[in-house]
Parts: structure tokens; C-alpha cells; sequence
């Protein structure tokens, strides 16, 4: 396996590694500013092609913040070996996910982040949302890179392949098939009116945990998403 980087916007970076045997990549994302900000840290596994990969575009040692979309193994499964590599980086989460597993599970103390609450990373600054449940964990939260209109989406529209870093096609068709397939998504009454709510950022970057990034008008794939899954959810009902 290889880890490959790609520039998705202004400072931000891609770090994908397909995993044939799931047949899906797996995607950090590197903001670099003058605090490097990781969102993602991939599996043990993963842990020497990420840090090799980040090192392409900044020495692993800098690395300030550590952050993930919920606590799950592909998104934060190497956040201790990060926290040996980089003496001054911090875990940084919302304040559920801090409370229930990180205060715990860290082996240095986290920065628990409230809904809305803004890092200025120095030249980018990147807003913490909430957004529990959604796709799934009580934990889960999104970052919003304001400077560059960029929403570090988490596993929202997760799809299958080994596609380009970027795309302006249709994401929310590959991911329904996704959904289809894993049955990963907490289907429930405020699913869509959360996805809805980022959708109001009328972000022009979506940053995918499994996929191709998705580059133009975000806020209509979001409420396209969001509509997909009410329906599932109605139909359910």
C-alpha cells in the first residue's frame, strides 16, 4: 500500500491509502498553518505511511493538533503514537467524545472543543461542530476550515473505489450505495436536520474520510444527502 498526497485546497492536503481488501481509501486531511492541524490519524497499521506522508509537507514533530470526525479506529486508532511523535500536539475533540472515551483513552490530556468553538491555527482557523449521531456515534462532530470554505466531512458521504483526490461529480449516488451496502448511518428524526445545518455553510470543499474530496457547490450535496436519508429514514417509519 502507499499513501499519496494531494493539495485539495489552499494548505490543506489529502493523505489516501486504498485498502483493496475493503476496497475503499482511507483519508486524512493536513491543514498547514502555523499550528499543523491533523483531522484523521488512520489505524495502527496505517500509522508509518501517515507519518511519512505528513512529512512530505511538514516535519511529523510540528504537528500541533490531532482531531477526528468521532472515536472510532480508522479515525483516531493512531492518536498516541502521534502524541509520542509530536511533543507539542494535543488531541483535541468535542467535549461528549472527551467526557466518554478521550479523558480516558489519551495519554496526554485533551482539548475539549464546545459546538462552534473556533482553533486559530495561525493564517487558517477551523470550527468544531456537532453533530451527534450523524453519520453515527453519540462523539460525532465536523471541522469547518473557514479561510478556505472547507468542511472536513468525516464519514458523510462515504464511497467506495479508488478515485482522484478531487471531484466535481455526483457524491451522493455512491454514497447511498455505500449506505446500502454497510448499513453505517444512525438513521433518525434529526439525521437530516443536522446534515441541513452544515449545508447552511454553503461550504465549496467537501473533505471525505472514504472517497474522493468533492470540490463545488457543497451545500447542495449536503441537502441532496440530507433528503436521500429522510426518505430512507420515513420509509423505515
Amino acid at each position: 500500500m502507499e499513501t499519496k498526497v494531494d493539495e485539495i485546497n489552499d494548505g490543506i492536503y489529502r493523505l489516501s491509502t486504498f485498502v483493496p481488501e475493503v476496497g475503499m481509501s482511507f483519508n486524512q486531511f493536513l491543514i498547514d498553518a502555523e499550528e499543523p492541524l491533523l483531522f484523521h490519524t488512520g489505524m495502527r497499521a496505517l500509522f508509518p505511511l501517515v507519518r511519512e506522508a505528513v512529512a512530505r509537507v511538514r516535519p511529523a514533530e510540528e504537528l500541533r493538533w490531532i482531531t477526528f470526525g468521532h472515536y472510532e479506529a480508522d479515525e483516531c486508532g493512531s492518536m498516541n503514537e502521534w502524541l509520542a511523535v509530536a511533543p507539542r500536539s494535543q488531541v483535541a475533540h468535542g467535549t461528549v467524545g472527551c467526557m466518554v472515551s478521550l479523558n480516558d483513552m489519551c495519554d496526554r490530556p485533551p482539548v475539549a472543543l464546545g459546538d462552534g468553538e473556533v482553533l486559530d491555527l495561525g493564517g487558517k482557523r477551523v470550527r468544531h461542530i456537532d453533530t451527534p449521531h450523524v453519520p453515527h456515534g453519540w462523539d460525532a462532530g465536523v471541522l469547518y476550515e473557514e479561510t478556505t470554505g472547507t468542511l472536513l466531512a468525516g464519514d458523510l458521504f462515504t464511497h467506495l473505489g479508488d478515485g482522484p483526490a478531487t471531484t466535481s461529480s455526483d457524491v451522493i449516488g455512491p454514497a447511498i450505495d455505500a449506505e446500502t451496502m454497510f448499513r453505517s448511518t444512525a438513521l433518525a428524526p434529526q439525521t437530516a436536520v443536522t446534515i441541513e445545518r452544515l449545508a447552511d455553510l454553503e461550504p465549496t470543499t467537501l473533505a471525505l474520510m472514504h472517497g474522493s474530496s468533492f470540490v463545488g457547490d457543497g451545500g447542495t450535496m449536503l441537502r441532496g444527502l440530507a433528503e436521500a436519508y429522510d426518505s430512507r429514514f420515513l420509509s423505515a417509519v
